[in-house]
Formats: C-alpha cells, structure tokens, sequence
C-alpha cells in the first residue's frame, strides 16, 4: 500500500454545538481520485475545508506530504493553498471586477509571480480548457459550463499537487457534466495530480478511483485504501 500523500485522521469539526464532523478520515495516495459521498448535511464539504486547511479542525490531524497543516499558522496554510493546493467550489467563486485571464493568473499573482509569467501560464490553462476566446471576459458573461473551466484552469494554474473539488459540476446540466468531468479527470491524469472529489451524484462518483462514503460527519464506508487501484 503506498504512502498518503495526504491524510486527514479522527477528524471533529463544530459549528458552535452542532458537530459536522465526527472521527472522520480520509487517506489519499498521489495521483488519485478520490469521491467524497454523502447526503446534504453528512459534512463532506466541512472535511475538504479540513484537509485544504481553510478550516482548522477541532481534533484529530491532517499531514500533507508529512507536514502537520493543522498546527500551520493561517499564513503557512494560505501559502500551502497557493502553491500546492487548487481549490474548485460548486458556482466556481470567480471574482467579478477581474477578467477571465486575471481570475486564472489571481494564485501566482498572489505569490507574487512577476505579471507577465502569471499572464502567460492563465492563457495556457485557458487554451487546454478551450475557453481562450473568453480571456478578457468577465465573469458575469461566462454560461455555468465556461465559468467552470476558467475555475478549474485556475485551480491548476500553479500546478498543485491536490485539487479539492466541491460539487464542480452541481450548476452543470448532464451534458455539460459530462464534458468537465472528462476534461479534469484527463488533465489530472496527466498532470499527476491527486483529487478529492465531493460530490452527492453517484454519475460524478464513478470518475473517481475510490469513494469515500459519509454519514452524520462519520466515515460510513472507504472501498480501497490509496494505491490500491
């Protein structure tokens, strides 16, 4: 069994009384798929916040690559998201004011990347999502379908090694599902890059390696451990 690349284990999570999680757990080897499942309200977001380190959890521990990101300060953790982390949210959370080659650029500008580096590697994520026409658009022109892929371009535009992606298709309908999702699962393929996946939608589910099944922000069901497939 391969070492997780990423590990988050006995995770508690509270929003004042009422408990997200509950000794969750999740391992994640490098390269893989993983697909967090569970009914609204069974937490799955609240551990992807978790393992990302947008949250810190109230107990347990997460390691990425050996590294304790619980015990991070909020600086170590942002900079773990800008530079090893992409995050993709389920309305993709692009910014109004800037343009699509801007919100693709915004992790290495943010990284303080000279502007014309940051400017040249959005445009090529832009052109392998096929939205390139679209560079100097705003966000509020975008279909759900284009909005997303400029989303997933800049979740990879650092070349992270993990991309959390919660619900990415959730504004999709089927068809423009189906098109992102075998776009990502591609890219990441090829990039090597490992996924957590959540999702309510067992169609979404199937893209991945392995499921991780949650229920009242428990572990109910993980059918391989990483590196298995």
């Amino acid at each position: 069994m391969a070492e997780p690349l990423l590990s988050g284990l006995n995770l508690r999570k509270a929003y004042e009384r009422t408990a997200a999680l509950d000794a969750a757990s999740l391992r994640l080897a490098a390269g893989e798929i993983v697909a967090v499942t569970g009914r609204s309200g069974s937490g799955k977001s609240t551990l992807m916040l978790c393992l990302s380190g947008v949250l810190r959890p109230d107990s347990g521990e997460v390691v990425f690559d050996g590294v304790r990101v619980d015990r991070l300060s909020e600086a170590e953790r942002s900079r773990l998201r800008r530079q090893e982390f992409g995050l993709v949210l389920q309305f993709g959370q692009l910014l109004p004011e800037l343009s699509v080659g801007d919100n693709v650029a915004l992790p290495l500008l943010l990284d303080a990347r000279p502007r014309r580096d940051a400017r040249a590697a959005a445009r090529t994520w832009i052109e392998r999502f096929g939205v390139d026409h679209l560079e100097g658009a705003r966000p509020g022109e975008l279909s759900g379908g284009e909005a997303q892929r400029v989303a997933l371009a800049r979740a990879l535009v650092s070349g992270p090694r993990v991309v959390f992606a919660d619900e990415p298709t959730g504004a999709l309908d089927t068809v423009g599902a189906q098109q992102v999702l075998e776009l990502v699962v591609d890219t990441v393929r090829r990039e090597g890059t490992s996924v957590v996946l959540v999702t309510h939608d067992n169609t979404v589910a199937a893209f991945a390696d392995r499921e991780v099944v949650l229920a009242d922000g428990r572990t109910q069901a993980d059918d391989a451990g990483p590196g298995a497939r």
